[in-house]
């Protein structure tokens, strides 16, 4: 029995051996300490802004209607728009990060390496696209398409960047571009789709990652 004991003990060490060789394979070229709280963190921001949002509109709708459209009217209302714009991508990135890093100081993992600086990378390229793509449409007019662009160019980057991070982010994109498309033929309701994609999706993805890789 000796000789077969050793034998499987040694299968046992090899295969631990391969199972730490993945793991360190892993954390140097993804991105694994992105906390699924950060989600939810850019989520409830997302939900804070809408709601925002939707008093501004409110608003300006009742200002429009009791004394019909002023000029000045409207530049105000797209600053106050671009102002609250600025302000939720603000939150949620600063919640976000610090999510972010609590999670990789706990996992003993830096949090500016080579594959965050790749994950980086990947999706600044489609949200700089976007950004710009979106100002265009600001400057001609096209209100309406701002947050279906919003959306399907956030939903590429996350595409994107997914092969430097959990894949499961990979999903998320895939929702993203799929409700930006959607949005498309539904000008007119992009508040509603902006809250669901930022909102909702963000939300309902940090649980299911938190309670997929961080619960225990």
């Amino acid at each position: 029995m000796a000789p077969h004991s050793n034998t499987q003990s040694s299968s046992e060490q090899s295969l631990e051996t391969l199972q730490d060789i993945k793991r360190m394979m892993e954390r140097s070229s993804r991105f694994i300490s992105l906390s699924g709280l950060s989600g939810v963190s850019a989520g409830v921001c997302a939900l804070i802004g809408a709601w925002f949002a939707q008093g501004f509109i409110h608003t300006y709708v009742e200002t429009e209607s009791a004394e019909g459209f002023y000029a000045e009217a409207r530049d105000g209302f797209e600053l106050q728009m671009f102002g609250l714009a600025i302000a939720v991508l603000v939150a949620a990135l600063l919640t976000s990060t610090w999510f972010t890093w609590r999670k990789a100081r706990k996992s003993q993992l830096p949090i500016w390496s080579h594959a965050s600086k790749k994950l980086a990378t990947n999706m600044a390229i489609p949200l700089a696209a976007g950004g710009f793509f979106a100002l265009g449409l600001l400057q001609h007019g096209g209100w309406n398409f701002i947050a279906p662009a919003c959306l399907v160019f956030y939903g590429l980057a996350l595409v994107n960047a997914s092969k430097y991070t959990l894949t499961d982010i990979r999903y998320l994109g895939f929702l993203e571009i799929a409700l930006g498309c959607i949005n498309m033929y539904f000008p007119h309701e992009g508040l509603y789709f902006w809250t669901t994609g930022f909102g909702l999706l963000h939300i309902i993805y940090g649980l299911i990652m938190w309670w997929k890789y961080e619960r225990s």
